[in-house]
This record gives C-alpha cells, structure tokens and sequence, in this order.
C-alpha cells in the first residue's frame, strides 16, 4: 500500500519547485500510482529492519506503541517523520500490525487500514536510507489509546469523509492522517464527561490541552494558491492570518510526539535508521544525526545480503 501521507511529502515537494509550470506539476503529481516497488534485496532489507523494529517492542514490555515513518522531502520542511500510527502487539491482523488512516485511491475517501510492521517500514518509500520513531507510554497513558485504537465504532466515529494532507489541524472540514491520530488520543485521555465522541469534541479536547501543531511556513505567499490548485492539498479551512502568513498549522509525527512529551513525561522513544548496509538504535529523545549516522552508545546492526526473495506483509484488515 502506498503511503497516503507521502501526498503530503509530494505536495510539499511540488511547493518547493515554484518554478515549474502549473500544467507540469499537474502531469508529474499523479499521487495514486504511489513508488515503485523495491527490488528483492531491498526487501529483504527491509524486512530485516522490521524484524527489528518488532524485537525492540517486545523487549519493550509494552502492548502498543505510537510509530512514525520518514517520507520523501519532507526535510525542506524541517520534518524528518511524515506518517504516524498505533502499533499493537496482539492486533487481530498480525503482531505489531499498525493501525493507521491511509487515503483510499480508488474510492476518493480516507480509510483506517490495519498493516502489518513489514509493510508499514517498506512505506517509507526510500530502501537505501530510512528513519522510524517509537514512543513507548507507561500502562496509564499507553491502556486508554490502546482501548480506542481496538475499538472500531469509536476509531471510525473521529474518521473525516474528506481527505487533506495539510489539513488544518483545528478544523473538521478535512482531516489528514496524522490528525486522525490525534484526536483519537485526545478522546482517549480527556475525563469520561468530556470523552470526544465526535471529531469536534476531540479538538477541543486538543486545546484545552495544549496541542501545539506543526507550523509548516512554506516561506512565500504565492505557494499558498499554487497549494489550493492540488488535488490533496487544500487553504479554504486554514485561518486568514496564516494564509497571508504562508503557513500551515498541521498535525504531523512531531506535534504528536510533543504533545505525549507534554502530557506523560516519562514517556520513551526509540529511533531506528537504517541504510543499505545498516541499522542504527538509538535510545533517547535527541534525534540520530542526519545521514543515519549512529552515535554515543548507539546499537549499530549491519544487515545481511538477501538470500532470497522475501515478501512483505502489506496486506491487512480494512475499516
């Protein structure tokens, strides 16, 4: 399955490129076809890679685990992660399959899909230099999001009808899927009385908790129409002052992470890189250095040539 938050990496992509001609942008953003698919040593690689995401969860004790992935170009954002979701040691898919919201090609809407970690890592869309985030939660923070992930009447009730990858993070007009995220953790922790029932309840809930998104200041104005003119980008839901600002306020792997980080400050984090060669471990919630260069007290891992042709686990459970 493509990464349906890659339309935001792409989009962003396409925001950076002014010069090229509105036509062309037209013909070359044709998002649905998603990348191609990696070569079997690559995916042999990678699936090395989640064999090992899936032994630091389990050496972790925990039994969910909020995950993030790297995209493409998102760093002329300043964003190393594009696409989060909750991982679940005893998903009903396959252990540590990740629940996510993805947007459905072929039918025009977002959906809720369950993938399993293999496939989840292949989404990163670069086999020879990928990055992945874990955030591990002590059981009173970790048990409510785990409840509401399981639970498909809640998860789908805070699910939008209309896809946007800059979706304004305060607004229920579109909903991008690291916002789906984010209100399923806000209805999870907010007191039963105020429990986000709906998506407007659990933006609320955002606030009054001190929800700081991502601000994404795409630096000239003129990006801000040309951002309109894009299928999966949208700016009638975004304040006026940000518009004329150029920027955009959006719920991406980083407002999230803040967030936990603001709420349960014990929280831990794990990075995984890898490269061709490689994967590094690092602990801590300092960033590995760009380059997946591992440092201080880093597991460093080098991975094996593939032996033989391996497929991943893209296949899941659809909402």
């Amino acid at each position: 399955m493509p990464d349906r938050c890659a339309l935001w990496t792409r989009g962003a992509l396409a925001l950076g490129l002014a010069l090229i001609a509105r036509a062309s942008l037209g013909a070359s953003l044709d998002f649905c076809h998603g990348p191609s698919e990696p070569g079997a040593a690559a995916q042999d690689r990678l699936i090395q890679v989640a064999a090992l995401v899936k032994a630091e969860l389990d050496q972790s004790g925990a039994q969910m685990a909020l995950v993030s992935r790297s995209g493409l170009a998102l760093q002329r954002l300043d964003q190393r992660y594009s696409h989060a979701g909750v991982s679940l040691k005893t998903s009903d898919n396959a252990p540590w399959s990740v629940r996510q919201l993805y947007y459905a090609c072929d039918e025009q809407r977002p959906r809720l899909f369950d993938q399993g970690m293999s496939g989840f890592v292949m989404g990163a869309n670069d086999p020879d230099e990928g990055y992945l985030s874990i955030v591990l939660l002590p059981d009173a923070a970790a048990a409510p999001i785990e409840r509401a992930t399981r639970d498909d009447t809640k998860a789908l009730k805070l699910l939008g009808d209309t896809y946007s990858a800059n979706a304004y993070a305060f607004s229920t007009r579109y909903q991008n899927c690291n916002q789906w995220l984010a209100e399923l953790m806000a209805g999870a922790w907010a007191p039963a009385a105020d429990a986000g029932e709906n998506r407007a309840r659990a933006q609320q809930a955002l606030m009054q908790a001190g929800y700081t998104p991502t601000v994404l200041d795409v630096g000239w104005q003129p990006l801000v129409w040309l951002a309109g003119q894009i299928r999966w980008l949208h700016t009638d839901d975004h304040p006026a002052d940000d518009l004329a600002a150029a920027r955009f306020r959006v719920s991406m792997p980083a407002s999230i992470e803040g967030f936990v980080r603001q709420q349960v400050p014990e929280a831990r984090r794990i990075e995984v890189c890898y490269t061709s060669t490689q994967v590094v471990i690092h602990r801590g919630w300092t960033p590995i250095a760009t380059g997946c260069q591992p440092g201080p007290g880093d597991d460093v891992i080098a991975l094996t040539g593939a032996g033989r042709t391996m497929a991943a686990t893209t296949n899941g459970d659809l909402l």
